[in-house]
């Protein structure tokens, strides 16, 4: 049986789309799981919108009705706690809600075009994961290609069994991409969710703290913040990332080029992730 040695560099990286790639702040999808409750009588924060955020969009819905407080409004309003197929029937309101408004939100988070010219100069494959479904990327694929970025390898929550934190996504991201071992990829991301989908993975994983949804400020929102404040909202973010063990921390995906140095100095001494 012959084994394959293991790559001494970086050979793909896999990154999230928002909050990560594009959609500073991860706004977009927040702003529709708002509007689904309230379709129903629920309101629901910005901050139970954004605690699950990157697991697939119905375990997501599933996720917020699980809330102690939104399960007891619910009861409220419909004499019950939601059931599945309340989860059901909200999925079914946010897939085309999500698919109508994805595309205003699909401008590149700053450094990202720049990371991917530095990836591929390196020769190394951009793959992607989301916890958008396929029909929800259809529409934001052609609207983030329209402002120069086009991953070259595309899966969503719906391509596989189960989304994060399963690592299926970034299993068929190696396989689009024809690259192994594991060891030889970096996942890329936002949430805590991203980080555990790319360690269930076997690959390395790189948190971004500043851009996403553990944040949730928008671009204009974070130059408005004092840096003291800043700073000490990261911090809670880092250590968020860190408790669920990312192996690097960044800010933005333009520090990422010179993680991706840093790893592949580690191949070179035969660490693994």
């Amino acid at each position: 049986m012959t084994i394959m040695m293991l790559e001494k560099q970086v050979q793909a990286v896999i990154l999230d789309w928002a909050g990560t790639a594009v959609d500073y702040g991860c706004i977009g999808p927040v702003k529709a799981f708002i509007r689904v409750f309230g379709n129903h009588g629920v309101e629901v924060t910005t901050a139970e919108a954004r605690t699950p955020m990157g697991l697939m969009k119905k375990d997501h819905i599933r996720a917020i009705c699980g809330m102690e407080r939104v399960a007891s409004r619910w009861a409220e309003i419909h004499g019950r706690i939601p059931a599945e197929s309340d989860v059901e029937a909200m999925f079914l309101e946010l897939e085309p809600l999500m698919a109508a408004t994805v595309a205003d939100h699909a401008d590149p988070v700053p450094g990202l075009l720049e990371a991917v010219a530095a990836f591929r100069e390196q020769g190394i494959r951009i793959g992607s994961t989301t916890g958008y479904t396929h029909t929800i990327m259809e529409q934001l694929i052609p609207a983030a290609a329209k402002r120069g970025y086009r991953p070259d390898a595309i899966v969503s929550s719906s391509d596989v069994p189960a989304g994060r934190p399963y690592p299926w996504m970034c299993y068929l991201n190696a396989i689009k991409l024809q690259v192994y071992p594991f060891a030889a990829m970096v996942k890329i991301g936002d949430t805590v969710t991203d980080i555990q989908e790319g360690l269930n993975a076997g690959m390395w994983t790189v948190g971004l703290t500043q851009t996403g949804n553990e944040l949730g400020l928008t671009e204009e929102e974070v130059a408005a913040l004092d840096q003291e404040d800043l700073r000490q909202r990261l911090n809670l973010v880092e250590r968020r990332f860190q408790r669920a063990g990312a192996h690097f921390l960044v800010e933005t995906i333009g520090a990422c080029p010179s993680v991706i140095d840093r790893i592949n100095r580690c191949l070179a001494r035969g660490e693994l992730p």
